[in-house]
């Protein structure tokens, strides 16, 4: 299987990549629009601030790339923020509008509303084949400041502050706000799941 994971100036491609090493795929590290084109299923994960990794994608013209990929395309925590239509982030940054939501900055409602949200949550509501043999309310890691609110293309929620988005699907394309790469036996069902969708 030709796994690629889309290389950009964005921290934690390379967890990622081990990740999928411990499941016996030596994924590819691209921004090469053909490699990404020919890919059985593309990863597009990340640590960052949305502003400028529109910046880079632009300017590498991997924004309309990602945006043509017609095989399963998996986004994880910016990667998927990037993919929704618009972020909060960076002053109000255009995204990749694949999904047709808007990325929101955690509001704190209580004094001891910690932002950013991190660590281990549970998932709920679960929808689509990503989610087979994962259970409603099994934990997940999460480390962000901005969400994804509930919208037509929510496949799974969780709560911190209020309940939002914890994954997206459209079509070829699913996203994860929470890390399956760093979820334990929970993100590796969930990454097993998206390589043989």
């Amino acid at each position: 299987m030709n796994v690629a994971i889309v290389k950009y100036n964005a921290g934690n491609i390379y967890s990622v990549a081990n990740a999928l090493r411990r499941l016996g795929i030596e994924a590819s590290l691209t921004d090469s629009p053909e490699e990404l084109a020919k890919a059985d299923k593309v990863i597009f994960p990340g640590q960052g601030e949305a502003s400028t990794a529109m910046e880079y994608l632009r300017t590498h013209r991997l924004d309309s790339v990602i945006k043509g990929l017609r095989q399963p395309v998996l986004g994880i925590c910016i990667g998927q923020q990037l993919l929704c239509r618009h972020s909060e982030e960076g002053g109000g940054t255009d995204c990749l509008g694949v999904f047709d939501a808007d990325v929101r900055l955690f509001r704190p409602a209580r004094h001891d509303d910690k932002v950013p949200a991190m660590g281990w949550n549970s998932i709920h509501r679960l929808g689509t084949r990503l989610f087979d043999g994962v259970a409603d309310n099994d934990f997940v890691y999460f480390v962000h400041s901005y969400y994804v609110p509930l919208c037509p293309d929510t496949i799974a929620t969780t709560d911190h502050i209020l309940t939002y988005s914890a994954a997206l699907h459209k079509d070829n394309f699913y996203s994860t706000q929470f890390h399956p790469e760093k979820s334990g036996s929970v993100g590796e069902r969930i990454l097993k799941n998206f390589l043989y969708l």
